[in-house]
């Protein structure tokens, strides 16, 4: 059975409770009692999701005192960091300088709310309007506009609090979430670091940094000193055509500018392959992301499993899952003669065929260098020839 709804308000210096659902942070300039009292009074009307909604309100209790600066700081901070949403409301906008929220608004986690039709008022609207943040009028608007992103919330738990949902509801984090609590270790807490946010409306997380705070159960110590960086998991096709001489096997790469790249040309050589925004069978992936990259039709049914490994497991939480394909003579001169531009325009994908005997990838001064990684799926791919 749901648990009822309920609302409960954290003042400055207090904590939350243990286990909530979802979470509204409150900036507001002015910051003043009636600002919170409105915002506590909205979200109370409108919360109807079982479970509890913590509304941080950056103001003492009652007639209580404010904490230190310090704590305050480190408050506000922490609380804000963690929230599933941030109002910001801006009542009455004028030049001052905390009247102005600039990049606090691109997190993926804001909502404006700014009622005045002054200049400053359309100044922070046309700010909000570039960034992709939902903007509102009255503070009843703003408030749903921010719940309606939270929708059902999700419960968390302790350190798990310091997770947004943002972050929360990616694949990718609670994958690696999974992996951490199958071993044993526990999530004390953390930051968000940043999210890269793509589509329409910004709203789809394809990386992220979380700084994590996690208690190693194997070593009974606290480590928190990494970042930890998540984006979708990865398939990709080894398509190549055996050789008398293994090293005369032929691969299929394909050449695409990388913006990291540190080769003489400035384009990264990887085997086809990618991800995708919805679960589904990755080998119809990998053959899908392969027709997409060279041009070739691919069924899915050719694909073998080599088998899923982290990619970088001291840099990112994304595994990778290999599939290899044998080609047929026909199917390879059609690549080796292809010059077409491929991949996916609309998300600036520009990729090139090129066909590179097995002897040429392994040189690392070679015009077919691959990186490590690469290099590794490749030779797990071809192991059997090399027999």
């Amino acid at each position: 059975m749901s648990a009822p709804s309920d609302v409960q308000p954290v003042y400055t210096g207090e904590e939350p409770p243990q286990i909530y659902t979802a979470s509204l942070y409150l900036a507001s300039a002015p910051l003043d009692p009636e600002s919170c009292r409105n915002v506590l009074r909205e979200a109370v009307l409108q919360w109807r999701q079982p479970g509890t909604l913590v509304v941080l309100l950056p103001h003492p209790r009652g007639d209580a005192s404010h904490p230190d600066t310090a704590r305050r700081l480190a408050w506000e901070r922490t609380q804000r960091d963690r929230a599933d949403e941030i109002i910001h409301w801006h009542p009455h906008p004028g030049p001052a300088a905390e009247a102005w929220p600039g990049d606090d608004l691109d997190d993926g986690r804001s909502v404006l709310g700014c009622p005045d039709s002054t200049a400053d008022a359309r100044r922070l609207r046309l700010l909000a309007d570039d960034l992709k943040v939902p903007t509102a009028e009255t503070l009843h608007r703003a408030v749903a506009l921010a719940l309606a992103r939270i929708g059902p919330g999700a419960p968390r738990a302790a350190g798990q609090r310091d997770v947004p949902l943002l972050l929360w509801r990616t694949r990718s984090f609670r994958a690696w979430l999974a992996a951490q609590e199958d071993a044993g270790n526990t999530l004390l807490g953390g930051r968000t670091s940043w999210t890269f946010r793509v589509g329409p409306d910004r709203s789809h997380v394809l990386l992220w940094a979380y700084a994590a705070r996690i208690h190693v159960a194997a070593e009974d110590r606290v480590k928190d000193n990494e970042v930890v960086l998540g984006r979708p998991d990865l398939t990709s096709v080894v398509a190549y055509r055996p050789a008398p001489r293994w090293q005369d096997t032929e691969v299929v790469l394909v050449r695409e500018f990388r913006s990291p790249a540190r080769t003489p040309d400035a384009y990264i050589r990887e085997v086809p392959g990618g991800s995708s925004a919805k679960p589904g069978d990755p080998r119809l992936v990998a053959a899908a992301e392969f027709t997409e990259e060279t041009g070739l039709p691919l069924s899915p049914a050719r694909l073998h499993l080599v088998g899923t490994r982290q990619a970088a497991g001291t840099l990112s939480a994304h595994t990778q899952t290999v599939y290899a394909v044998e080609l047929s003579a026909g199917e390879l001169e059609q690549l080796r003669a292809d010059t077409i531009r491929h991949g996916n325009a609309e998300e600036s994908e520009h990729t090139y065929v090129e066909v590179a005997r097995l002897a040429g990838i392994l040189r690392p001064d070679g015009p077919h260098a691959v990186d490590w990684a690469t290099l590794a799926v490749i030779l797990q791919a071809v192991q059997p020839l090399m027999r």
